[in-house]
């Protein structure tokens, strides 16, 4: 996304996944993050910010994906379990500010510069993750298919996505995660080579259990949504009701850190944060580190932009272009999703009912949360590990 030159290319996954595509003993299935439906369109001349959800999932099923599924159906599930975190936290005196965690390219990042602070991160997979886990045990276990011979797919709009699949704890459930990631150039490619007509196919729907979302699902792909997804879903449970506004717009935005407050019921005032880029992450964990930081949450992403704007999307991408695919996004969760709060997802409920049973639960810690490891030299000074 920045080199000069356009020589800095990803590590390219589309044979294996063609081998697998190709290959009758597998049953090869897809997620897609929510960054994907607002850029892949690009790759075939349609205008940035147009939404093509349902193009690219028949595109999906004609290069011959088994089931097409959706990251947005984790990251509500994401944000259940990282808002009872969170609430967790704030009763009994847990590490705050606690800081999303599912940027990849964020987190090894904090693990290099700012060891010292690896407790503010939430222990929380990111949506990618939590999906392989559930593709491997609770899809395998649904669908009675071996877990062996399920080979988990991901599209995702960040080259650091391929890096979080292979960290060696990505295997909670005896299998790797998601084996493969493609970024959204890379699906662009698979479509051209497979011959398929992108812009006149018809739309289509994704497959069950693991393809409902709701409007909070998907704005996880802009700055800011991770945060106001998560907002929404803790003000219900802790008040019983609804934010009297959906719409939390002082979150949104290209601005590198941005701050609010939100009246949660018996919570009292709730201070939150966003950064996005690693210049202004420093600035936030600088603020941590010299224990000036009066956030109860804080949301940080790699990329200037959030996901819509990561290392694996079309080129060029700019800040006019980071604008309408954000706003394609906000399209999605505003005007086309029934249900906007991540809470309100019926497939996600029928996953506690059936399988994980509570948030945070046995099963939920061992599937969906993982750790992190102290790898930097560059402590505060005078503290040593």
């Amino acid at each position: 996304m920045a080199c000069p030159v356009g020589a800095l290319y990803e590590k390219d996954d589309v044979d294996a996944v063609w081998r697998a595509l190709q290959d009758p003993t597998k049953h090869v299935i897809v997620q897609e993050a929510p960054a994907i439906r607002a850029a892949l369109g690009e790759e075939f001349g349609m205008p940035p910010g147009t939404l093509v959800t349902g193009k690219m999932i028949a595109a999906l099923r004609r290069l011959g994906f088994d089931k097409v599924f959706d990251t947005n159906f984790t990251a509500d599930l994401t944000i259940i379990e990282e808002g009872n975190e969170l609430l967790k936290r704030v009763k009994e005196g847990g590490t705050l500010p606690m800081i999303t965690s599912c940027s990849p390219g964020w987190i090894k990042f904090c693990e290099h510069f700012y060891p010292d602070l690896l407790d503010h991160l939430s222990t929380c997979k990111s949506p990618q993750q939590m999906f392989g886990a559930l593709a491997k045990t609770y899809y395998a276990e649904t669908a009675g298919i071996d877990p062996k011979d399920i080979v988990s797919v991901s599209i995702m709009p960040c080259t650091a996505k391929k890096f979080e699949a292979q960290r060696p704890e990505m295997a909670s459930s005896g299998y790797r995660d998601v084996d493969y990631v493609l970024t959204t150039r890379e699906l662009g490619r698979m479509i051209k080579e497979g011959g398929i007509d992108f812009v006149n196919l018809p739309d289509e729907d994704y497959d069950a259990p693991m393809g409902e979302y709701t409007g909070a699902g998907t704005i996880f792909g802009a700055t800011g949504g991770v945060m106001e997804a998560a907002l929404r879903t803790v003000y219900a449970v802790v008040t019983g009701e609804n934010l009297p506004n959906l719409d939390i717009t002082p979150v949104r935005g290209l601005e590198g850190v941005k701050e609010a407050t939100v009246k949660v019921g018996p919570l009292g005032d709730v201070k939150i944060a966003v950064a996005h880029g690693l210049g202004n992450a420093r600035k936030l964990m600088d603020k941590i580190r010299e224990g000036k930081a009066d956030y109860a949450f804080i949301e940080i992403m790699c990329c200037p932009g959030g996901c819509i704007a990561g290392g694996g999307e079309p080129i060029p991408t700019n800040n006019e272009i980071r604008v309408l695919r954000s706003s394609a996004l906000y399209a999605d969760d505003g005007k086309v999703q029934k249900k906007r709060q991540s809470h309100e997802n019926e497939s996600v409920k029928k996953l506690y009912d059936k399988f994980l049973k509570e948030p945070l639960g046995h099963k939920s810690h061992e599937l969906l949360h993982t750790k992190y490891t102290k790898r930097g030299s560059e402590m505060p000074h005078g503290k040593d590990e």
